[in-house]
């Protein structure tokens, strides 16, 4: 009797078995997942709105004698506020998903400034020329969206809490040492041919911008991790670890931010963001799985299920950008000098080409209607020349003087 119930006793004392264990896991990370990716998607769109809220602004504002009259408004506040708001769920999406996850949901934010555009537009199109112009941006926004479907549906589900023992095994791990030693070396080269030997291809500073951004987003989900774990209890903050990691964050970001700067100024926005979309979201994407082997323990038809969204998406993301309205570049005034006779104006000093404050400019092989800046006339100056005799005609050529009407 004794012995049947101290066997009671023991059956009851055993742990659970294992088999519901892995089922209960697999449910804690779809949920993580799930919450990662509506933070992301969330945080996303609010930014999108953020952004052409202050747009608006500034247009509104563009003839203001006051360069800084958008404080004075409610609206570039609210837009302020959301941008960071936004930044925040992006942010917070980084402790509970993948990192493979959440890279490649910046095509929301795509979709959502395309959507935005095209319903604020104050040109009125025809249904016929509206689908015609905008054609593109509508397939590209259901791509973007089929894509971004699958990313959440075949997302990897490997997920472990951000301690600081953690992020320290993964930073010394030989995968990621040699990987880190191939971003370097590439980095360098890739600084050298664009500082030393000019190589402005915007591949070569965007790849800059993209490598970069692959140790911000590792670093800001390392940051993130902790952050949260901090605030659930288990304080993190006293590891050496997360200040090492903050310091990263915050200097790669800023160097990323510059070199978008300098590819801003001598390339499209449209292609900037495409471009960089792409080369950004796949290195991102190959760092995340070096660093938290997001991809370990996956079969092989979600990970090809994955890649597939991901080529969707940016299919998508390249046809919304490559629809947008490209800006006229200035066109180059005619050179007067090269006109015979020319030369005799710079004996008064007299103005060739007047202010370009005019819908159409004098001077200029089409209408520069897009042209912000106003551009100051030119005079020419004084020089005393003799003109021999021996020219194409003997008669000097009378000088017209222009007087604009205000």
């Amino acid at each position: 009797m004794d012995r049947a119930h101290g066997a009671a006793l023991q059956l009851r004392q055993l742990p659970p078995t294992s088999s519901a264990h892995p089922l209960t896991e697999l449910s804690f990370s779809y949920k993580e997942n799930l919450i990662g990716a509506l933070l992301a998607i969330f945080g996303h769109l609010v930014v999108s709105i953020a952004l052409n809220l202050q747009k608006y602004c500034h247009i509104r504002l563009a003839g203001s004698k006051d360069p800084r009259a958008y404080f004075k408004t409610k609206t570039w506040w609210l837009g302020l506020f959301l941008m960071l708001l936004g930044e925040l769920g992006v942010f917070a999406s980084y402790a509970f998903a993948p990192l493979s996850l959440i890279v490649p949901l910046g095509a929301v934010s795509v979709i959502a400034s395309a959507i935005i555009g095209i319903i604020f537009i104050k040109e009125k199109w025809k249904p016929k020329d509206f689908l015609r112009r905008y054609v593109l941006s509508f397939v590209g926004c259901g791509l973007a969206i089929v894509g971004t479907y699958l990313l959440v549906t075949f997302a990897p589900n490997s997920h472990e809490k951000m301690t600081g023992e953690n992020i320290t095994r993964h930073l010394v791990s030989w995968p990621f040492l040699l990987y880190m030693l191939v971003e370097i070396i590439l980095f360098c080269l890739l600084l050298y041919f664009y500082k030393e030997k000019n190589a402005n291809n915007i591949i070569v500073i965007l790849l800059l911008v993209a490598l970069l951004g692959s140790m911000t987003v590792v670093t800001v989900k390392a940051v993130a991790g902790m952050l949260v774990l901090s605030i659930q209890g288990n304080l993190q903050l006293d590891y050496p670890i997360f200040y090492v990691m903050f310091v990263c964050m915050v200097a790669t970001a800023v160097y990323q931010a510059a070199f978008l700067s300098q590819a801003s100024q001598m390339y499209d926005s449209s292609l900037i963001a495409s471009v960089g979309y792409i080369l950004s979201t796949t290195i991102a994407i190959t760092a995340g799985a070096v660093f938290y082997l997001d991809f370990i323990g996956e079969d092989v038809l979600h990970i090809c299920m994955f890649a597939l969204g991901c080529l969707i998406a940016f299919l998508g993301v390249f046809l919304i950008t490559r629809n947008r309205k490209k800006a006229i570049p200035f066109e180059p005034y005619i050179s007067m000098d090269a006109m015979p006779g020319m030369q005799n104006m710079h004996d008064k000093g007299m103005t060739v080409q007047p202010d370009l404050k005019a819908s159409f400019s004098y001077g200029a092989l089409e209408n520069n209607d897009n042209v912000s800046e106003i551009y100051a006339p030119a005079t020419l100056p004084v020089m005393q020349e003799e003109h021999s005799s021996g020219g194409a005609s003997g008669v000097p050529y009378r000088v017209l003087e222009h007087t604009k009407k205000e």
